[in-house]
């Protein structure tokens, strides 16, 4: 996997990756488009999100919605990397079983879910959920 990132003007960037696509990205607290550490954050809300999803349509699951919610801490001096984060995910869906959920979540952030176990190296993830009916 390969990607690069190129220089805009003043601290906004764009990355491109290798299959074709772009994310503007701003160096500058974010005004203009998501940080970096904004941009991980949502990575790992997407990966495992993916995972949450998949693992619940397979196990004949009738999930209408999932959204992942992340909260994150992060050191206050520089270099000021995250510390921890919870990842809370909220499912909605009919019938929904709640240990499927629970497993399901678990398993993505602890066994499958490439940048959250590259994220739990170095910082204390945590996960929760919600069942909402739909």
């Amino acid at each position: 996997m390969q990607s690069r990132v190129k220089w805009v003007e003043g601290l906004t960037f764009i990355g491109q990756s290798n299959s074709g696509h772009s994310v503007v990205m701003d160096g500058n607290g974010g005004s203009m488009a998501p940080s970096p550490m904004e941009l991980v954050l949502m990575a790992a809300g997407g990966c495992s999100s993916v995972d949450v999803v998949d693992a619940l349509k397979s196990a004949g699951q009738a999930i209408t919605a999932c959204e992942a919610q992340i909260d994150s801490v992060r050191r206050e001096q520089a270099p000021r990397y995250f510390t921890s984060a919870n990842l809370h995910f909220v499912v909605t869906g009919h019938g929904l079983d709640e240990a499927l959920v629970a497993k399901a979540v678990s398993d993505s952030l602890e066994q499958y879910c490439s940048v959250c176990l590259m994220l739990g190296k170095g910082v204390a993830l945590t996960h929760s959920y919600q069942i909402v009916a739909a």
